[in-house]
């Protein structure tokens, strides 16, 4: 199983080789040193807590279970998924900063909201991570980020449907070893990124994307900067004003595969890697929202969601239509995107949760 860990200095996120107990750094070369990933301390969760999700990474004795893939796991392994239906949520405005969004929690619960009434996910199958929640175990740090991530593709099996929605800040960063096609890797930013670091799209392809068995399914919806690919799935689908599309190969050039396991992986994206998502209340005309959060929910309410096609179309075009004159005008030509572990008919594949 590859391991990725964070560098001590830089926290660049390193490959580190099977078996190893260090690894340099290509950038700043400082040498990080691995610790048994069933060492570490897992925060304790609080004695009560409110929440109904069976996500809890409390400590488990080591010796009890086999090791986590991750050094930054929790000893042991999570608690079972409930239900078929699975989700994630995070939401993450950066208060009392310079990087503040305004419709980031916002965005958070309408997709809860969604998810429950709509597609009939079980609530205690949805985990939430927002700032609001006074649960530590529910901030959207680093940290409980990849925990959550973890957490959402365990135990998977056929005929498992898994949602895993985004809405915060994204970002790139230098690609050195020469698997993205503009060379850069996406990243997502967690609240406490700026002390402990981007979770970087090789690892999102790592956790949830390669696990993923046949008869599973996965959906991201990821409403943030510079998110076109931020799955690494291999195929984006490149559709013009008018429709047509074409599916671009993002296959890696060293040959590495960085689809499922026979699983079925599909990711609406708020932007493409070299563009700027939005956060406005020019949309919704009553409150801050993520551009493509609002535009995928107004395509399925609105009944356009009959296919990918459909879904993708309308996105665009409810953000499109927006007057000239708004705070999207200067989203850097804002058009979600649609990535896939392998390519479809986006006009005859239906769509589902």
């Amino acid at each position: 199983m590859l391991m990725l860990v964070d560098c001590s200095k830089c926290r660049t996120t390193l490959q580190l080789p099977p078996g190893a107990q260090s690894i340099r750094c290509a950038i700043c070369q400082a040498i990080t040193h691995i610790a048994d990933p069933r060492s570490g301390p897992a925060p304790s969760p609080p004695p009560s807590s409110s929440s109904s999700s069976s996500y809890q990474p409390g400590h488990v004795p080591p010796s009890a279970v086999a090791p986590s893939p991750y050094n930054h796991a929790p000893p042991g392994q999570p608690p079972h998924a409930q239900g078929r239906k699975r989700a994630l949520i995070v939401g993450v405005s950066y208060r009392h900063t310079n990087h503040e969004l305004k419709g980031c929690i916002n965005d958070a619960r309408c997709m809860k909201y969604m998810l429950t009434n709509r597609f009939k996910f079980p609530e205690s199958s949805i985990v939430m991570l927002t700032e609001e929640d006074p649960d530590p175990l529910k901030r959207p740090t680093k940290y409980n980020m990849r925990m959550a991530l973890y957490w959402l593709i365990q135990g998977c099996q056929p005929g498992d449907s898994l949602l895993f929605h985004f809405s915060g800040h994204g970002s790139q960063q230098r690609n050195y070893n020469g698997e993205e096609v503009d060379g850069y890797d996406e990243t997502l930013c967690p609240v406490d990124f700026e002390t402990q670091g981007m979770i970087v799209d090789d690892e999102i392809n790592t956790t949830l994307v390669r696990p993923l068995p046949r008869g599973a399914r996965l959906h991201a919806i990821i409403d943030a900067c510079h998110s076109g690919t931020v799955l690494d799935l291999p195929f984006l689908c490149r559709m013009d004003r008018q429709g047509k599309y074409i599916w671009e190969d993002h296959r890696p050039r060293s040959g590495m595969w960085k689809g499922t396991s026979g699983g079925e992986a599909i990711s609406f994206s708020g932007c493409d890697d070299n563009q700027t998502s939005a956060d406005t209340s020019a949309l919704s005309k009553i409150t801050s929202t993520g551009a493509m959060t609002y535009s995928f929910i107004q395509a399925i309410e609105r009944g356009h969601g009959a296919t990918y096609g459909s879904m993708l179309n309308s996105m665009r075009s409810t953000i499109r239509n927006t007057d000239s004159g708004s705070e999207l005008s200067g989203a850097g030509g804002l058009e979600p995107q649609l990535t896939a572990n392998e390519p479809f008919d986006v006009y005859t594949k239906p769509f589902s949760l």
